[in-house]
């Protein structure tokens, strides 16, 4: 019985990371870096830049007269806060906002726990239904709903008057929650797909732990669901604060169908007008930085109040 002597072990070959090596990830992040610069950075910080310059004309006008860019400091700013239209469109969002995200918020919440339960049957059939004014484009919403606003061609005006109840959704005190309407119709599905897709990921031992100990369908949605998936209802809340302060589709198209809603209705409105309307791209950038500003401000103090809750949880 002869020994077979042992196979030579073959020596491992060390990779040595050159220069592309430690590159590639880079490389990688290259194209995002780059359109992030282009089409985030640069518009705010020329923003920025303009806001602090203003237009100042020489001459009467007769042939003489010349255009110089002159520095203003924080002066286009001042005209902004004096522009009461322009503070009252912050006013009308923030009431805007108030009344619109809590009530899409339930019925996204509602509609969630709806779907991810045993009650509703042909699932797949309500989700799109649900989700398909989504789709469809917001301008294309607010005419669609302008359309059934008008007094004198709306079947839900005729419907409503004919059983004596008299209604007009275009009046003053009642055009902004007619806006709200068009904008939850448009965005509670995209929020309930959000909160649908976190209750999937809920382990389901949880759900038949709950029920041998015999809680109901309600109790396990209220102190089971509802408390697992509260990070992605606050990123729906977020999502749906800078949607309110960026309000700007459905008040500019229903403006073409009613007179009440005016040039200046929101803040975003506000800026349309005074840059391109108004010719003052200075004081538009300002007005720009300043709802920036604010947006950034409330998803700070949201963002707070959230980590504040989960520290309280802990």
């Amino acid at each position: 019985m002869s020994a077979t002597a042992p196979a030579p072990s073959t020596p491992r070959r060390r990779i040595r990371g050159g220069a592309g090596v430690r590159l590639a990830p880079y490389l990688f992040l290259l194209p995002f870096i780059a359109l992030f610069i282009v089409f985030l950075v640069l518009p705010i910080v020329t923003a920025v830049w303009m806001s602090l310059f203003s237009v100042q004309r020489d001459g009467l006008g007769l042939g003489g007269s010349a255009n110089e860019l002159a520095f203003v400091g924080f002066e286009n700013y001042i005209r902004a806060f004096q522009n009461a239209g322009f503070i009252e469109s912050f006013g009308r969002v923030l009431l805007f906002g108030i009344v619109q995200v809590p009530v899409m918020m339930v019925l996204a919440i509602l509609l969630a726990l709806l779907f991810d339960s045993a009650v509703v049957k042909m699932k797949p059939f309500f989700q799109l239904s649900v989700f398909l004014p989504y789709a469809v484009p917001s301008v294309v919403a607010a005419l669609v709903w302008g359309f059934l606003y008008q007094p004198r061609v709306s079947p839900i005006v005729e419907g409503l008057r004919d059983f004596g109840i008299p209604v007009d959704f275009l009046a003053p005190g009642s055009v902004l929650w007619s806006i709200a309407n068009v904008s939850i119709w448009t965005v509670t599905g995209v929020n309930v797909i959000i909160i649908f897709a976190a209750l999937q990921t809920v382990p389901r031992d949880m759900y038949e732990a709950a029920r041998l100990d015999g809680a109901s369908e309600f109790r396990t949605a209220l102190q089971i669901k509802l408390p697992m998936v509260m990070p992605a209802v606050m990123l729906t809340i977020l999502f749906s604060i800078i949607g309110t302060l960026q309000l700007f589709n459905e008040p500019m198209t229903m403006r073409s169908i009613t007179s009440n809603i005016t040039g200046d209705y929101t803040p975003n409105m506000a800026i349309f007008q005074a840059t391109t309307l108004g010719g003052n791209i200075n004081l538009g950038s300002a007005m720009a930085i300043i709802l920036g500003l604010v947006t950034f401000a409330l998803s700070i103090l949201l963002s707070l109040v959230q980590n504040r809750r989960k520290g309280a949880n802990v």
